[in-house]
Order: C-alpha cells, then sequence, then structure tokens
C-alpha cells in the first residue's frame, strides 16, 4: 500500500439554483500516494471542481461536504483563509491549463517564479534567484537566465507552461494537483510535458492528480487511473488494468482510443457493445 498523501472520503460539491440545491460532485472517495493518479472524464464530469476543493478554491456559494479530507493528519475541512494561504504553494500546488492566463503579463518570468519563495520563506535575494534559475533548468528550459529576465508575452506555450510547473514546484510541495496542463499545447509539446511531470515526481518524491479528459495520453503517464462521469467515480484502477475494465463507460473510452487498427473507421460511443 502507498502512504496516502492526500485522503478523500466521500466528497461531494453542491452549488444554489433556482430550483434548489444542486450536487455536482456525489460522494467521492479517493487517495492520493507518492504517484501519478489521473482523474479522467469529459467536460462536465466534475472532475476540475474536485481539485478545486480540495484546494479550497472553489466560490464562497460552494457547498462542500465531506466525511474526510485530509492531506496527511491535517484536516482541510473549514479552514481559514489564513491557513489555506500558509498551504498552498507550500505543500499542495496547483497548475492550470493554459500559461496565458496564470503568468502576470506585467511581471518578469524570474520573480513570479520566485513568489512562493518569498511567501513562505526568508531567504534572501541572491538565494531566491538561485533557486529560481535552478528550477527553471530542471523543467527542461534551455537558457534559463534568459527566460528569468522575460516577459511572459516573449515564451511559446510549451515554455509558458514549464515556466508555471517551475513556480509551482518550487517550494518542493507534497502534492502537485495538474488541471489540464497540456489542453492548450500541440501533441507533441503535450508528451514532453506529461514526461517532464512525470520524471519531476519521481525526483521530488511527491504526489500528483493530474486532471484530463484524454484517457488514451494519461495511461502512458500515470500509475493509477479514476473515471469519472456525472459527478461520480465510476471506476478506479491500476493503468496496467484498464483493457479489463468493469464499467461500460470505462470500456467505452478505452476502447474508442485511436489508432493505426481503427484508422477510417467509425469509433465506438457510449452504449454500443465494445
Amino acid at each position: 500500500m502507498i502512504e496516502p498523501i492526500l485522503s478523500v472520503d466521500d466528497l461531494s460539491v453542491s452549488f444554489p439554483s433556482e430550483t434548489g440545491i444542486v450536487r455536482v460532485v456525489k460522494e467521492i472517495s479517493f487517495s492520493v500516494g507518492r504517484e501519478i493518479l489521473a482523474l479522467v472524464g469529459e467536460s462536465g464530469s466534475g472532475k476540475s471542481l474536485t481539485g478545486r476543493a480540495i484546494m479550497g478554491l472553489l466560490p464562497r456559494q460552494a457547498m462542500v461536504e465531506a466525511k474526510r479530507l485530509s492531506f496527511g493528519e491535517r484536516d482541510l475541512r473549514g479552514l481559514s483563509p489564513a491557513s489555506w494561504s500558509r498551504i498552498r504553494g507550500q505543500d499542495i500546488a496547483l497548475v492550470l491549463q493554459d500559461p496565458k492566463y496564470s503568468l502576470n503579463p506585467a511581471h518578469r518570468v524570474g520573480r513570479q517564479v520566485e513568489e512562493t519563495l518569498l511567501l513562505h520563506g526568508k531567504l534572501s535575494s541572491a538565494e531566491r534567484r538561485r533557486q529560481a534559475l535552478d528550477m527553471l533548468s530542471r523543467v527542461g528550459l534551455a537558457d534559463p537566465e534568459r527566460v528569468y529576465a522575460s516577459y511572459p508575452a516573449a515564451l511559446s506555450g510549451g515554455m509558458g507552461q514549464r515556466v508555471m510547473i517551475a513556480a509551482m514546484l518550487i517550494n518542493r510541495p507534497r502534492l502537485l494537483i495538474a488541471d489540464e496542463p497540456t489542453s492548450a499545447l500541440d501533441r507533441g509539446m503535450q508528451d514532453q510535458i506529461l514526461t517532464l511531470l512525470r520524471s519531476l515526481t519521481v525526483e521530488l518524491g511527491m504526489g500528483l492528480l493530474l486532471i484530463s479528459h484524454d484517457l488514451q495520453q494519461v495511461s502512458r503517464y500515470a500509475d493509477r487511473v479514476m473515471v469519472m462521469r456525472g459527478g461520480r467515480i465510476e471506476e478506479q484502477m491500476e493503468v496496467a488494468d484498464l483493457a479489463q475494465a468493469s464499467s461500460p463507460y470505462t470500456r467505452a473510452l478505452w476502447a474508442a482510443r485511436p489508432s493505426a487498427a481503427t484508422y477510417g473507421s467509425l469509433l465506438p460511443t457510449y452504449g454500443e457493445e465494445v
């Protein structure tokens, strides 16, 4: 058994509406250890809301309930804003899907990568710079000095995403939540970023909750997978067992993966025999 970093038991997320309370995440349970756990589902399945509920980043009107929501031995339910500020970036970090909306265009990259160190430590400016340059190098940026001094507008999409990963990992959090971290990139760059995340997960000894809509792609990088549909977890399993999935929905997702063998033919849809 992998010792859990994050434990979630019967997590639900609801919102008020004109017709009453609508529950969009429905009593889901899982844990994340020092591994890559992929949370896969179609748009609207509740996977991104799950990630934000864990981070305490849902809007004020959201109602979050759970029998257990803990980071190690720490209960995350009902934390104050000050307590969340100490945890985010220091212990749990979040990488979003598009650096255009995550990096401040008015500030140089170096300042933004160093921000977590400034908020959570008492390092000198020289040491913060050294650590930022080291992390920019670790995420595969060939000229960290130039990137450090650049503004985000000077970066390509792939470079911007690497900068975001560097900023989130510079404090070596125990858990990283990556919400569709490659959806704004082309296929080749997607594989580069996922390979990078996998290598950093091992190198830093952290847990990674990888949120995605692409079961085929994440299956090449994750250790385990959870399939989410309609706010519920359909199935959880080791990636190696996907071909023997018991849920018809999971089997449909797995059978719909494109390959040379299926080229030119219609892929199966949910509800068909797979």
